[in-house]
């Protein structure tokens, strides 16, 4: 597995000792939220009781609370004094496009939306909303009581609740799982009520990120007795202080983990002196120095994830790719590397550092830090000789060990840095990488977008699925969500046009995000005939990413997009073709310069697989 070090010299000391005292927790800078409850259906009648929950919670939390139900709060200049808005059991239709259009850009700009039970069953038409909320509403059994399974526990929402939370409220099903683009919190035991349809993952409470902005939805809070309940108001606090963004969370999609610690020590040692208690599923830190190291497998390329909290001014760290120490936790010193937990030492031996070889990105760091007493979580992603650190999902440190007396082949462990540290653990969770399949061109239906500006869906006879993007005039755009473009080096899209044509431009992020690659579209000969047409991608990022086609051309009725094709070389077929979920309510007329045909292309690509890869 690994290059012993020969000759070892004197060995260092097992982590940082404090040089510079640990800035105190201070309270969130004051900050500004709109409540808006306006309801085109179903009106609760806990709407009053949860208004006056969060404005208790901002007069004890430092925020402004400003309620409403006049959806002309929803202008751009006015939603700009806002850090957060809260849609609070909103039902139906509830703004009109030109609100819609100023809502979209306050969240793709940076902006905070927290939805509250009935915020799900909110605005079906609108696809945006629908990537906002994460899922919609479909149906709900009679009010009962439910454990609800704390998935997440590092998230300020969550991380005071238990492994189970036992409540009563009125339990939500809804028309899609929203884990594929949501971090889940929390989900049903549907065994232990009436009711779910859901099955064995049922998401109840989740949160997410739409380019600059962040989301957070509960299905909770359906009943009065709710916006009393301590839980249930902390859980309100901590999404509205997430998505204000005064507290951090990675709220990324994560999918394929494999537990190594969360409660059972099992496969777990302790090397050299003190030790870690283990109660409520959460390791503590006692004495040292010394380290605990899951002794069970070592690891060659992977991706870890790990929660964790400082006490005032503590200090630990998580080792990578060392040999198995015995009782001498200096040989993952000498022959690993530590990404260090302790924010008040010097640059290469602060938090995010592969200490003393590489300090992290400062400026990153502290954006994405939260104090000690709040959790945090790390993602140490190990490929080769790689070694890159996420804090709270964002990227603080890149590293490649240079050194052949070092190797990152190995096991990984938990420092009890000594009397006067104290670090807490929970939900230690790692994901093999191993030696990757062969990478498999990735088809999307271009109807099946997440997020769209002017074009609509189309039933057109020859299309795949049955429909098309269509309505396409210039200055349209259609987004979609995670899409595994990496390796990719080329761009094919099956179009149709009897009209004047025009162009695709492939770009990553946004709108006005990169663009990797431009395809012009002509008149294929009429709305019946199908055709491929193909450009090459360059500066494609690896792994998954939001791409979005933006359209342009001259005059209107430019072509029909019926799917898209991230095309990468010498891979094997397949013929799987998945399309995003879109809304039930999505529209199938177009118009009459868009007439409907029987024929069908002989020329259909082949599919192939997959739209998504597991995100991390």
């Amino acid at each position: 597995m690994r290059r012993l070090l020969a000759g070892v010299g004197a060995t260092i000391a097992l982590a940082a000792c404090t040089l510079y005292p640990s800035p105190a927790a201070a309270a969130d800078a004051p900050y500004d939220v709109l409540v808006f409850s306006k309801t085109a259906g179903y009106r609760h009648d806990s709407i009053p009781a949860g208004v006056q929950a969060i404005r208790d919670l901002g007069a004890a939390g430092g925020f402004t609370v400003t309620a409403t139900e006049d959806a002309n709060a929803f202008t751009t200049a006015n939603l700009a004094q806002y850090e957060a808005v809260v849609f609070l059991s909103t039902t139906g239709d509830v703004l009109d496009t030109t609100q819609e259009a100023a809502f979209e850009s306050y969240i793709r700009g940076g902006g905070g939306y927290v939805g509250v039970h009935a915020a799900a069953d909110t605005e079906y038409d609108w696809p945006f909303y629908g990537q906002l909320v994460g899922a919609w509403f479909a149906s709900h059994p009679a009010i009962q009581q439910v454990n609800s399974k704390t998935e997440n526990r590092a998230h300020p929402a969550t991380a005071h609740l238990p492994q189970t939370w036992t409540r009563t409220d009125e339990l939500y099903n809804y028309q899609s799982n929203p884990r594929s683009t949501a971090r889940v919190l929390a989900t049903l035991d549907e065994s232990s009520y009436s009711g779910g349809s859901m099955g064995a993952d049922h998401p109840i409470t989740w949160c997410k990120t739409i380019d600059n902005g962040r989301s957070f939805y509960t299905g909770f809070g359906h009943t009065q007795a709710s916006y009393t309940d301590a839980n249930f108001r902390n859980q309100l606090l901590g999404g509205i202080r997430y998505a204000a963004k005064r507290a951090n969370a990675d709220c990324r999609p994560e999918i394929g983990y494999t537990t190594l610690y969360n409660g059972s020590t099992t496969g777990w040692a302790q090397s050299g002196p003190g030790s870690f208690t283990n109660s409520d599923a959460t390791l503590t830190s006692v004495g040292g120095m010394g380290l605990l190291w899951y002794n069970a497998k070592q690891y060659t390329s992977y991706s870890l994830k790990a929660d964790w909290r400082l006490t005032g001014d503590s200090n630990s760290g998580i080792f990578v790719g060392f040999p198995n120490p015995g009782n001498d936790p200096n040989v993952a010193v000498n022959q690993g590397y530590e990404v260090q937990i302790d924010a008040s030492d010097t640059p290469d031996r602060t938090t995010g550092s592969i200490y003393t070889f590489k300090s992290a990105d400062i400026a990153a760091r502290d954006a994405a830090l939260n104090p000690p007493g709040e959790w945090n979580t790390y993602e140490i992603l190990v490929e080769g000789q790689r070694i890159r650190v996420y804090l709270n999902g964002s990227l603080i440190n890149d590293f490649t060990n240079t050194d052949p007396n070092r190797n990152l082949d190995g096991y990984i462990g938990l420092q009890n840095h000594g009397s006067g540290d104290q670090a807490a653990f929970r939900n230690v969770r790692i994901k093999e990488l191993g030696t990757q399949p062969p990478q498999t061109d990735v088809t999307v239906q271009a109807e099946s977008y997440t997020s769209v500006n002017g074009a609509q869906p189309y039933t057109k006879a020859g299309a795949d699925n049955g429909q098309t993007l269509g309505y396409i005039d210039p200055g349209d755009w259609a987004g979609y969500d995670n899409v595994n473009v990496g390796g990719a080096t080329s761009f094919r899209a099956r179009v149709v046009s009897g009209g004047a044509g025009g162009q695709i431009q492939v770009r990553i992020g946004s709108q006005t995000g990169t663009i990797l690659g431009t395809v012009n579209v002509p008149n294929t000969g009429g709305w019946s005939t199908f055709a491929n047409v193909t450009t090459t991608l360059t500066g494609v990022p690896a792994g998954n990413a939001n791409v979005f086609l933006t359209f342009t051309g001259t005059g209107s009725g430019l072509f029909d997009v019926d799917d898209f094709t991230f095309v990468k070389p010498a891979q094997p077929p397949s013929t799987t073709n998945l399309a995003l979920n879109k809304p039930a309510t999505a529209s199938s007329v177009e118009s009459a310069a868009y007439p409907a045909s029987a024929a069908v292309d002989g020329s259909a690509t082949t599919r192939w697989s997959s739209l998504f890869s597991d995100p991390q």
